[in-house]
């Protein structure tokens, strides 16, 4: 059995209520019947453990992956084309990619932002692209951004334009409060961004001293923004980092800890009828 995320036995309030009490159940089920358990991070394996009370030489890890064809560093015409489709024809702009829902802490990017861009000439613009959520929050942080400030809101973006949006972007903020692994920070680093995000969970496993860090209230993030807003030199440090430590991770690699996972599972399994 995959578990990919516990956060909600953590912070319950950051998820949906109405599925939350169902996947719980479920999930604590599966956890005890299951002969070997997957996690997709050493950080949620340890969740497992903790909470759930897991036996911590039945649990693997195996990270995710990145298709690198597909999250690449984009050329010019890509960034250029998707700028343009945002209306901002090069003005620069931080980026978030994700479902707006509370454990993602949106309200909080937007209120940092605003602390970032205060005074600022040139000030760049926020891109909120994916899903949509249901964080009551969001409207109101976005009701005390100042009107000289652009905050963007395009929905979901084709697979074929995430590169140039991810590597078009000033930085790529993804400040989340907690996640299973934290996929969006691989990719945005697969697309050679200089990507913020917090020490939460396993987004260090997978940013290493590649992204930089920030706690996730908005003093935090906008003081880490103003910081990578004004070095130029840190962000090309950090995106070329990012480039390198995401070709650790792949899909093949992926799929064979996974594989062996399954091996040791019917080990286990054989093992136990023969006695």
């Amino acid at each position: 059995m995959t578990i990919h995320d516990v956060t909600l036995f953590a912070e319950p309030e950051l998820h949906d209520p109405v599925r939350t009490s169902y996947i719980k159940s479920a999930t604590r089920t599966a956890a005890r019947r299951a002969t070997r358990l997957i996690a997709p991070s050493r950080a949620t394996r340890d969740e497992l453990v903790r909470i759930l009370g897991a036996d911590p030489s039945h649990i693997d890890v195996a990270y995710h992956g990145v298709d690198h064809e597909v999250f690449h560093r984009p050329s010019e015409p890509e960034v250029k084309h998707v700028s343009d489709r945002l209306g901002l024809h090069g003005r620069p702009y931080i980026a978030y990619l994700g479902a707006l829902e509370p454990r993602k802490n949106v309200p909080n990017l937007i209120r940092g932002w605003v602390r970032a861009c205060a005074g600022r000439e040139d000030a760049p613009a926020l891109v909120l692209a994916g899903s949509g959520g249901w964080d009551d929050e969001i409207d109101a942080a976005l009701a005390t951004v100042p009107l000289e400030l652009r905050v963007l809101r395009p929905g979901y973006l084709p697979w074929s334009a995430l590169p140039g949006f991810f590597g078009g972007a000033l930085v790529v903020a993804l400040p989340s409060r907690g996640e299973g692994f934290g996929l969006p920070v691989l990719e945005a680093m697969s697309c050679g961004a200089p990507v913020l995000t917090t020490h939460r969970g396993p987004l260090p496993e997978v940013g290493g001293d590649a992204v930089a860090y920030t706690e996730p209230d908005p003093d935090g993030i906008g003081a880490a923004l103003t910081a990578l807003i004004d070095d130029p030199a840190r962000r090309a440090e950090l995106a070329d980092a990012a480039h390198t430590r995401s070709e650790r991770f792949s899909w093949s690699a992926s799929a064979e800890a996974h594989m062996a996972s399954y091996q040791r599972a019917v080990d286990q399994y054989a093992a136990a009828r023969t006695h």
